[in-house]
């Protein structure tokens, strides 16, 4: 995020972009995270259940 608002302060395109790279990347990190921690979620009631 900082990287991506000091390229748009300075105009410096390249540093903005990758800031927003980063900023996707950590918020796919984080949706995957959520994403096994269900799957993790759903197999312990699963076997609980039978």
């Amino acid at each position: 995020m900082v990287k991506q608002r000091l390229g748009a302060r300075t105009g410096n395109r390249r540093l903005a972009a990758e800031g927003r790279t980063e900023t996707a990347e950590a918020r796919l990190l984080r949706t995957k995270d959520k994403i096994k921690a269900t799957a993790r979620k759903i197999r312990r009631e699963f076997r609980s259940a039978r």
